[in-house]
């Protein structure tokens, strides 16, 4: 009977034993996970702003991993499952339109930059000479589409009812003098699209990959406008995690004057620092 006894009492050590080592490598292996930063992105600007900051967060033990997106809607799914610690390619309107109509619950955890929508010209080389029915595309997601349609407004081409502001559609257009023809273009896609409008109004980012200056723009929103504040874009995570020490980290890192100086000095204009 001693010697069952003791031979329970070895069995019950072992398994002690077993399952604290089996505790202690589950919890080194969140502490390692916990040192890896995975941020869904734009490609430009979005991905190499990010690539700035690698080295930085590296001296702090942390690995900077960027995956690149080119739409506006695969970033913010794959950090509502948890796909991604953070995403970076949105302003705040978007991201409250997304968590509206998807009943997410991401915030921004930090503005970074700024980027001017423009009107940029296709088949008409300047605004004064749109002819009647001229068309003109803009973005089918409502927070760029109403930021569309108020720069189209500022430049004299429509007029929209009088509270539409930032949630205006073409639904809200109460003077149209020319009959411009608005066509509602994914955002990704317009300035592919450009040579087969008038004009189009098109945002930063995807005028900067359509090889498009934001000097060479028609029209564009100032950089101490209203627009500057409400359309910054940020760094955004899934509700409770902005003050994780991984994302501060992250935040301090984008911003520095190291890449406020990157921002000034490769994007002519196009993309600005509001840190």
């Amino acid at each position: 009977m001693k010697k069952r006894i003791t031979s329970i009492i070895l069995l019950l050590a072992i398994i002690t034993v077993t399952f604290g080592l089996a505790g202690c490598s589950k919890a080194e292996g969140k502490e390692s996970d916990d040192k890896t930063i995975v941020v869904g992105a734009g490609i430009t600007p979005h991905a190499e702003i990010l690539e700035q900051v690698k080295d930085v967060l590296a001296q702090e033990g942390y690995t900077l991993e960027i995956v690149e997106y080119n739409d506006y809607v695969l970033p913010n799914t794959a950090l509502n499952d948890g796909e991604l610690d953070a995403n970076y390619f949105q302003h705040q309107p978007y991201l409250d339109d997304f968590n509206q109509e998807n009943k997410t619950n991401m915030v921004s955890a930090a503005s970074i930059h700024f980027e001017p929508f423009g009107i940029y010209a296709g088949k008409t080389s300047s605004i004064s000479d749109l002819a009647e029915g001229a068309k003109v595309a803009i973005p089918n997601d409502t927070s760029n589409e109403a930021r569309a349609l108020l720069l189209l407004e500022a430049q004299g081409l429509i007029t929209l009812k009088k509270d539409a502001g930032l949630t205006a559609t073409v639904l809200d257009i109460e003077e149209n003098p020319l009959n411009l023809e608005i066509e509602e273009i994914e955002a990704a896609q317009i300035a592919r699209a450009l040579s087969d409008v008038d004009i189009a109004c098109i945002n930063g980012n995807y005028a900067i990959q359509g090889g498009l200056s934001v000097s060479d723009a028609l029209a564009v929103e100032s950089a101490d406008s209203l627009a500057a504040s409400t359309y910054a874009n940020i760094l955004a995570v899934n509700a409770g995690h902005e003050n994780d020490e991984k994302i501060q980290a992250l935040v301090k890192a984008l911003q520095s004057e190291e890449v406020r100086k990157f921002i000034q000095d490769n994007y002519d204009g196009a993309v600005v620092p509001v840190f």
